[in-house]
C-alpha cells in the first residue's frame, strides 16, 4: 500500500526568524503522524529549517533548481548546491514557475533528470489551467505534462518520482476540484505512467492532490483510491492547520 505524503510549499513567504518559531510549534504537532511529512520552504530559510529538522520526522524541500550544475546563471541555485547542504525534495514545474517565469515541459524534465543525478527526489506538478478544463482538454493537457517530465527516466527513477497534480484554476482561489474529480484526474495520471512504464512503476508512484487542501477537506481528498496526499500551499503557513492537514485521519 502507498504511504501517504504530505508536504507544504510556503512559497515567498516566511523570513528565518519565523520559519524557526514555525518548526518549533509545527514539530510537536506532527511528531507521532504515520505519514511523511515535508516543507518546501524559500531558499534563505533552508539552512536553519534543515538544523532545525535533524532530530524530527519532518523533511526539507526546496521550491525549485536549476538544470546546470554551476555556471553563469545569476540568481539560480543548483541541485548540487541543494544536496551540499542536506536538502532531499525538491518542487520541480510548479504552475507558478511555469506561468511566471517561462518554466516549459523541456525544462521540467531537464531539471528532473539534474534532481536524479543530485539524488534529491522531485516532486513534479502538473495541472490544467480553467480554459482547458472548460474545454474538456484536463486529461490531453495532464498525461501530456506527466510523459514529457518523466521522459528519459528509468522505472527506478520514476517510481521514486512524486507527482503533484494542481489544477491550477483552484491553487489560492479557495476553489477545490471535489474528491471524485481529482481522483480520477490522478487515476488518468497513473495510467499514463503505466504505459510507458508498466504497472509495477504505476502502482508505486506516490501522486498528490494540491490546490486550496485545507483540514475541512483533506480526509475526503486523501482516502480516495488513487489520492496519496497533498502539496498543500496556503494552508501551509499556520502550523496548527498544517498539522491538522497532516493528521486527517
Amino acid at each position: 500500500m502507498r504511504r501517504k505524503v504530505i508536504a507544504g510549499n510556503w512559497k515567498m513567504n516566511m523570513l528565518p526568524n519565523e520559519a524557526i518559531a514555525y518548526m518549533e510549534q509545527f514539530e510537536k504537532l506532527v511528531k507521532d503522524t504515520k505519514n511523511e511529512v515535508i516543507l518546501c520552504v524559500p531558499y534563505t530559510d533552508l539552512f536553519y529549517c534543515l538544523n532545525f529538522a535533524q532530530e524530527t520526522n519532518i523533511k526539507i524541500g526546496a521550491q525549485n533548481m536549476h538544470w546546470e550544475e554551476s555556471g553563469a546563471y545569476t540568481g539560480e541555485v543548483s541541485g548540487k548546491m541543494l544536496k551540499a547542504i542536506g536538502v532531499e525534495y525538491v518542487i520541480i514545474g510548479h504552475s507558478e514557475r511555469r506561468q511566471y517565469f517561462a518554466e516549459t515541459d523541456e525544462t521540467v524534465n531537464k531539471k528532473v533528470k539534474a534532481a536524479f543525478a543530485n539524488e534529491l527526489k522531485p516532486i513534479v506538478c502538473v495541472g490544467e489551467t480553467l480554459e482547458e478544463r472548460e474545454a474538456g482538454k484536463t486529461t490531453e493537457v495532464i498525461t501530456r505534462q506527466t510523459k514529457l517530465a518523466l521522459e528519459g527516466l528509468s522505472s527506478e527513477q520514476v517510481k521514486n518520482t512524486m507527482i503533484a497534480y494542481e489544477p491550477i484554476w483552484a491553487i489560492g482561489t479557495g476553489k477545490t476540484a471535489t474528491s471524485e474529480d481529482a481522483n480520477n484526474s490522478i487515476k488518468e495520471i497513473r495510467k499514463e505512467v503505466e504505459k510507458n512504464y508498466g504497472k509495477e512503476v504505476a502502482d508505486e508512484v506516490i501522486i498528490q492532490y494540491g490546490g486550496s487542501v485545507k483540514s475541512s477537506n483533506a480526509k475526503e481528498l486523501f482516502t480516495t483510491s488513487d489520492i496519496d496526499g497533498g502539496l498543500v500551499g496556503g494552508a501551509s503557513l499556520k502550523p496548527d492547520e498544517f498539522a491538522k492537514i497532516v493528521n486527517f485521519e
